[in-house]
């Protein structure tokens, strides 16, 4: 599946920043790895957000948001938000501090700490 290069080039022109960021090809779109862990990433024309477990069902009710049912089942802690949900810069960056703040947050930098010691 193809991913709009035109919602990536926005993610990056926001992100371009931090000096943590990169990108990989996952589940046929790109992902934005935030301090070693996914963060967001396009799939088709949809934003994916991983949004922290405190914040997963308030995401779920803003507009244009969904579950992320990518394997036919819904993956928690995912959030799909359609481009209608980030038309804006404004409307980009409030998904972009929830992805930011779930790779950032103390549980996930210890994950990939851990994941990074494995590789060694």
């Amino acid at each position: 599946m193809a991913y709009s290069e035109n919602s990536a080039s926005r993610i990056r022109s926001l992100l371009f920043d931090r000096d943590d960021v990169v990108e990989k090809k996952m589940f046929g779109g790109i992902a934005f790895m935030v301090s070693g862990s996914m963060a967001c990433g396009i799939i088709g024309e949809d934003l994916m957000v991983r949004v922290r477990e405190e914040d997963y069902e308030e995401a779920l009710t803003r507009p244009h948001a969904r579950l992320m049912d990518f394997t036919g089942r819904p993956l928690r802690g995912f959030v799909l938000v359609e481009p209608e949900g980030v038309r804006t810069t404004s409307l980009l960056k409030k998904w972009l501090v929830e992805a930011i703040n779930f790779a950032t947050s103390p549980e996930q930098m210890k994950k990939a700490s851990a994941a990074r010691s494995r590789k060694k």
